[in-house]
């Protein structure tokens, strides 16, 4: 089981840091084109040779592949490039099985940092779609609001016999295994969670899949 762990971001402090970031970026590229005009013809053939070798790639080639961007309804299939650590790589399909809303009293292990908020599990069933070796890998999803955007509440670790993450063992390393996993997330009381994101993958980033209940 994971150790308990909440934190609560606010929206000022979000644009604040998103801000930062921009400015950060604008800057760093106007140096890098004064300074070195020829470098980004190289950087841009750089990525192409990567993406043609690596194995998720390759994969996802042969399977059909979720766009992002995609919304799919609870209980539909999204078909995603899947790189796990540094060396674990694939395709594998993610399906949203359930979005439940549990009773506070179930954050009780986390103390008084979760009074006010109400857990939600968000179920999920993997498939290994591209037959790579992607054994003890996990896979989360985050949780939104009626609104589409996340509940501003990020929380780490398990409800005991409720909501508990799993990874997968050692046999998911070949075509058309699975496992089951919850990933357990929070609001604050009186934000209701209708739906859940995947973006835990350079393709999705930014523009993540979305299921909705």
């Amino acid at each position: 089981m994971r150790r308990p762990r909440i934190a609560i971001a606010t929206v000022a402090a979000t644009l604040g840091l998103t801000l930062a970031a921009c400015g950060g970026e604008e800057d760093t590229t106007g140096d890098a084109a004064a300074q070195t005009p020829s470098s980004s013809s190289s950087e841009q053939s750089a990525p192409s040779e990567t993406a043609s070798s690596s194995p998720a790639a390759d994969d996802a080639a042969s399977a059909e592949v979720t766009p992002p961007g995609t919304e799919l309804s609870v209980g539909e299939t999204a078909t995603v490039p899947f790189t796990y650590g540094t060396e674990k790589s694939g395709t594998i399909a993610i399906t949203v099985t359930a979005i439940e809303q549990g009773d506070p009293a179930d954050l009780a292990a986390f103390g008084e940092r979760a009074n006010g908020l109400v857990p939600y599990f968000i179920r999920i069933k993997v498939e290994n779609v591209g037959g790579t070796d992607l054994s003890y890998s996990s896979v989360s999803l985050r949780a939104l609001g009626e609104d589409g955007r996340g509940t501003g509440v990020v929380i780490t670790g398990d409800v005991e016999g409720k909501c508990e993450s799993t990874s997968a063992d050692d046999t998911f390393s070949a075509a058309g295994a699975t496992f089951e996993s919850c990933t357990l997330q929070a609001a604050q009381e009186g934000v209701a969670v209708t739906g859940a994101e995947f973006g835990d993958s350079e393709e999705y980033s930014d523009n993540p899949i979305v299921w909705t209940a």
